[in-house]
């Protein structure tokens, strides 16, 4: 843990320079992948991968299926940042520490995040393996990643959140899945710290707060880009029916995992032209 705000700052500068110091010339984009879904780095042309580890004031992952590698190359012409692998409040992670690679990333010259997540599915009408376009988020975590002293090289002290989710990247998003005729739906995604699943009573009091989708990651991390400045594009993997109903099922992590590798297929297919066309 930083014990003061300028030691934070000073590890976030410490890391970006050093990747800096070993990549040739800046990145434009961050794509941050969720569980299920690191094939994905499988269509960058890698250029570096550096293991979390090895990079200063980095978390490291333990959940399943994160592997735990910054990789930078490109997806066609443009210089994307993969982070292969995220961090969560369930970890143990404090929220300063989950944002501190969105900090670290932004000054590698990134502006532009794609987030994406596995989420249960808390509509009806939702089946494993469709793929969500998050539209706005509900932070329940109770926590937040500028909570504590604040600095103005970090980004705003009250940093808007009305429209975290750019419209018009939503509209790229929404033309390319129909180009390639994937199903897709929108709607909102709520955050909650895990790692317990959620009871059915909690499902059905969620869905009648406005959520679409539920999950345990990416409300502190778009926090803290949108304070950061990025434009931000979030889609969901529904890997389980959340309703809650009286048909609810047991949730086993082997059928996430795979439901999260279809939903991530389809992502995997729209990818290449979404950082082509933003």
């Amino acid at each position: 843990m930083h014990n003061t705000l300028e030691e934070m700052i000073k590890t976030i500068e410490h890391a970006s320079d050093k990747i800096l110091s070993e990549i040739d010339g800046p990145v434009e984009y961050l794509l941050m992948l969720g569980t299920g879904l690191g094939s994905i780095a499988d269509k960058i042309e890698l250029e570096f991968r550096f293991p979390y580890e090895e990079i200063p004031g980095f978390p490291v992952s333990t959940a399943p299926t994160h592997e735990g590698n910054l990789l930078i190359g490109k997806i066609g012409r443009k210089r994307v940042a993969i982070m292969q692998g995220r961090f969560h409040l369930y970890e143990g992670w404090t929220p300063s520490q989950i944002a501190a690679p969105i900090r670290v990333i932004k000054r590698l010259g990134a502006t532009r995040f794609l987030v994406t997540n596995a989420a249960g599915g808390l509509r009806q009408e939702f089946n494993p393996g469709d793929v969500m376009i998050i539209q706005d988020h509900i932070n329940m975590t109770g926590s937040n990643p500028l909570i504590g002293p604040h600095d103005d090289r970090l980004g705003l002290r009250f940093p808007d959140m009305s429209d975290p989710y750019d419209k018009n990247l939503q509209n790229i998003v929404r033309k390319l899945f129909t180009k390639y005729g994937i199903q897709f739906s929108e709607g909102i995604y709520i955050g909650i710290t895990g790692p317990s699943l959620e009871t059915s009573a909690e499902r059905r009091f969620l869905a009648q707060c406005g959520g679409d989708a539920v999950g345990m990651s990416t409300v502190m991390e778009v926090i803290a880009a949108k304070q950061a400045g990025y434009q931000i594009i979030g889609l969901s993997a529904i890997t389980n029916k959340a309703d809650g109903g009286p048909d609810q099922r047991p949730d086993t992590i082997e059928d996430v995992l795979m439901n999260a590798t279809t939903a991530g297929q389809k992502i995997l297919k729209i990818l290449p032209e979404l950082i082509e066309n933003w």
